[in-house]
């Protein structure tokens, strides 16, 4: 009997990381985690950098960890988080570790940056892309003002994944998924805006190749008999491409994790003013769609309050038991969690309470009523979102999709439902995953004949259906 296919994915969050095998089974995939580490975060003179060295050793353990279980693995791709790189001189090795997006070096940036380009509709127009100071474009920007030594110095930048991809195979290149995310991509042609990137004082030439998501790069340097595939290299355009959404409905997805991205797959961007000041994103898909969606903040407020209390009682408080007290806690009032004052690290509890308390509200009082307060916040930015989201494509949305970590979060799956008054699909919890092995799969021929990547993702998904309640959530 053959024996059927496996591949690794190395899937990388702003928390942490894991290489899972999967392995393609009657159409269906399997996925067993082999290996999981905390994404390296290093906090020094009051900035925040990725320690991409020890990023790189816990792929190769995963790689290896991976052979070990699965020795007929076929392939290995990496998908991450976007717009952060690593500038590599003329040798190819890193010139300084790669700044985290929530570094405070791009504060102020993004207008000059936007000066610099032209003005933001003409920015807009050309790029699709949401306007965050964390952007890539903010980055060059800061890197220009900051460190013009080191930028003369640049021969090339990747971005996370492919500087991972890269050390994997040897070849440099830019996935058009992630490089649809920096702000320097025409959002048309799929190309670098090299006439962008020259006007805000950069190079175009330190940008590598762009290729499609599904790219064979080449057999592994340190495993023979494995290719390296660029699959969608930004963890959202793989978790969006394993949406196991029927074609016979209109529907949107929130990708929920550290951030919750809320959008709808289309066939061509929408560039329009109105779109723009709405605050959407167009990034790059799968097989030339467009991931027309919004960065709202995710799990990161509860993330913080995790971290804090951790501190505070020196262990991490059970995470099912804090979502059970917040299940129990009534509705208290829900924030904007997407506002600057909670983007960054340090002390979220007392964050929240003052927020409260400026709005005229009594602070949670226990930290089951805070859980709750951040979950309801979450469901209302939900369905603000999908309005705007609606009014801007001119359809109503039947279904919600909820992929990734979030879609574990019955509670907030539920009050997304009743928020939003729409169904609510949740699963698959490892969505990523699921589209960067599947990617890998169609690449590697091995899907059936005729079959989609998202034909399979059905087939290799478990939903739960959450419906609306007479109740609608605290707004």
């Amino acid at each position: 009997m053959t024996e059927a296919p496996s591949y690794l994915a190395i899937d990388l969050g702003a928390s942490s990381g894991r290489a899972v095998v999967g392995t393609l089974r009657d159409g269906v995939m399997e996925m067993r985690e082999v290996h999981r580490f905390r994404t390296p975060l290093v906090e020094a003179e009051g900035h925040l950098w990725w320690d991409a060295e020890a990023l790189w050793g816990e792929v190769r353990r995963g790689l290896a960890l991976a052979r070990e279980a699965s020795p007929a693995v076929r392939s290995v791709s990496v998908d991450s988080w976007a717009v952060d790189y690593v500038p590599l001189g003329t040798d190819g090795e890193p010139l300084r570790r790669p700044y985290c997006y929530r570094d405070p070096r791009t504060r102020g940036r993004l207008d000059e940056a936007v000066k610099r380009a032209g003005g933001a509709d003409a920015l807009y127009e050309r790029t699709g892309i949401q306007f965050l100071e964390l952007n890539t474009l903010p980055q060059i920007v800061a890197d220009l003002l900051d460190e013009p030594a080191l930028v003369a110095r640049t021969a090339k930048r990747l971005l996370i994944a492919e500087w991972l991809l890269y050390k994997l195979s040897g070849r440099m290149v830019a996935e058009r998924t992630n490089a649809s995310t920096t702000q320097l991509l025409d959002a048309r042609t799929g190309r670098w805006a090299e006439d962008l990137i020259r006007a805000v004082g950069d190079d175009p030439a330190r940008w590598p190749d762009v290729v499609p998501p599904g790219t064979a790069l080449g057999e592994a340097i340190d495993a023979m008999g494995v290719l390296v595939i660029a699959s969608c290299a930004h963890d959202t355009a793989a978790a969006v491409a394993a949406v196991p959404a029927s074609p016979a409905r209109q529907w949107a997805y929130v990708s929920s994790g550290t951030w919750s991205l809320v959008g709808a797959e289309l066939d061509a961007p929408m560039l329009a003013p109105e779109a723009r000041r709405a605050g959407f994103t167009n990034e790059a898909g799968l097989d030339g769609t467009v991931r027309f969606l919004k960065n709202r903040t995710g799990m990161w407020a509860l993330e913080e309050c995790l971290r804090a209390w951790e501190a505070e009682d020196g262990a991490r408080p059970a995470y099912d038991a804090l979502v059970a007290a917040a299940a129990s806690s009534p509705s208290h009032v829900t924030l904007d969690l997407n506002a600057p004052a909670f983007g960054e690290r340090g002390d979220m509890p007392a964050r929240i309470a003052e927020a409260c308390r400026a709005q005229g509200h009594d602070a949670p009082d226990t930290r089951g009523a805070v859980v709750r307060l951040i979950l309801d916040s979450l469901a209302a930015s939900y369905a603000d979102t999908l309005a705007e989201l609606d009014a801007l494509t001119g359809r109503r949305t039947d279904d919600v999709h909820v992929v990734g970590g979030g879609a574990r979060n019955a509670l907030l799956n539920q009050l997304t439902a009743d928020a939003c008054g729409r169904r609510v699909l949740a699963g698959p919890e490892e969505a990523t995953v699921l589209g960067n092995l599947l990617v890998q799969a169609r690449t590697m021929g091995d899907l059936a004949p005729g079959s989609t990547v998202r034909d399979a993702a059905r087939r290799s998904a478990r939903l739960t259906e959450y419906t609306p309640r007479s109740s609608p959530a605290l707004r």
